[in-house]
């Protein structure tokens, strides 16, 4: 019974099913493609006309951090309106091909960059949804070469996409996700408020009070990683296993992600027990990346490292790890790090220096603990979030499926 309603109301076409009274449409009958502006070293200048590039586009949205102007005749194709939709379409990155972002009103008037592409379309705002679906994404992935990283504005006027047969329809649709955006970009506003709170309070707490005492590193902790000997190669990773292995490529946000950890046999876990993770320890890149920080906060596997991350434990209970833990990822730990770099790149931290690291701890460790605990407070209120946000896009791109092929209709 379900198949029978699904042949009334729906139809396949190119890119999917979609109900009997939409069409697919090429972007070429909908809009046109227009290049953007070539220019010079020359012609770049510390004020002028703002030219948008591919790093102008971040995650879906205008971004004016890395901004270059030019000071030349423009010619009228290259200047943006409100409700273009700016598309990178060559870049040294495959990845970032087909990004883009629609221009608002306070940008408008700016010019955009020969990599870059702006389609112009009446009803540009229900197609940059479209751009931003796995229906344009699809089609820009089959169009790309092995090796050119690049879509021609040919190859973009070819482009299909699912349209309704009415704009009244259009516009609720693009209005429906343009409020779930603006709901993402909310919680991601208070995400950074928050995080920023954070940083101020790590300054404030953090800061050496009068009553405060030295540390050595090398006094209080044992530092321990796997030694050269031990000879563990990345031949031996494995993808499955019961013995995780810890290299700092999986740190994320001062935490293990342990669904990106490779894995060792048994006999290389049982190896050495000094680097054998357990809850409070504090970890630090040593290779690669220098001075990543995680803190162990639960162990759901046997867990071991490699060569290139550190292990620290307090010795006599000499500081709380958690505090310890923030003030590595502070100011102070970052500015030792740069005076063993004297201006140079670190690519290697020894034992020999790390031991040297000077530290100023509260006298007891009841107030190191306070400290703490007011920090991870703050970190456990900004993960909720997090999480609240990355439910919030899965919930976005379940109405893109559903809205943009019309498997929901809003009229």
């Amino acid at each position: 019974m379900v198949e029978e309603m699904e042949e009334i109301r729906f139809k396949q076409t190119e890119v999917g099913f979609i109900p009997k009274d939409w069409a697919v449409k090429k972007l070429l009958d909908i809009g046109e493609s227009i290049i953007g502006l070539t220019y010079s070293p020359l012609n770049v200048k510390s004020n002028g006309t703002l030219v948008l590039r591919s790093s102008n586009i971040q995650n879906g949205k205008l971004a004016f951090k890395d901004n270059v102007y030019v000071d030349m005749d423009l010619p009228k194709r290259v200047i943006v309106k409100e409700n273009d939709i700016l598309i990178c379409v060559r870049n040294g990155s495959r990845q970032l091909i087909g990004k883009c972002a629609l221009v608002n009103r306070e940008i408008a008037g700016s010019a955009f960059g020969a990599f870059m592409t702006v389609f112009r379309s009446k009803c540009s705002v229900y197609a940059f949804h479209q751009f931003q679906s796995f229906i344009i994404q699809k089609q820009i992935n089959e169009t790309l070469g092995a090796t050119i990283n690049q879509i021609t504005n040919k190859d973009l006027a070819a482009f299909k996409i699912p349209i309704p047969p009415t704009n009244t329809e259009q516009i609720i649709i693009a209005n429906t996700l343009n409020d779930a955006d603006a709901l993402i970009t909310a919680l991601e506003k208070l995400i950074n408020k928050k995080q920023a709170i954070k940083q101020g309070a790590m300054q404030e707490l953090l800061r050496p009070k009068e009553v405060w005492k030295e540390n050595i590193l090398g006094d209080t902790a044992t530092l321990k990683a796997r030694i050269g000997w031990q000879g563990l190669t990345t031949g031996e990773y494995r993808n499955t296993g019961d013995y995780y292995l810890i290299t700092g490529t999986e740190f994320k946000n001062g935490l293990i992600n342990w669904a990106k950890c490779f894995y060792v046999d048994q006999d290389r876990y049982k190896q050495d027990k000094n680097i054998q993770v357990k809850e409070n320890d504090i970890l630090v890149t040593k290779d690669g990346t220098i001075g990543k920080i995680a803190i162990i906060k639960s162990v759901p596997k046997p867990a071991t490292l490699n060569s290139g991350v550190f292990v620290i434990r307090p010795i006599n209970n000499s500081f709380d790890p958690i505090f310890f833990y923030y003030l590595l990822l502070s100011n102070i730990f970052l500015d030792f790090l740069s005076q063993l770099s004297a201006g140079s790149t670190i690519i290697h931290l020894y034992q020999k220096d790390f031991v040297t690291f000077k530290y100023m701890v509260p006298d007891t460790i009841e107030e190191q603990i306070r400290i703490a605990t007011i920090l991870s407070d703050m970190d456990a209120e900004i993960e909720t979030l997090e999480q609240k946000l990355a439910k919030y896009k899965l919930i976005k791109q379940g109405m893109m499926q559903n809205l943009l092929t019309g498997k929901i209709r809003l009229i």
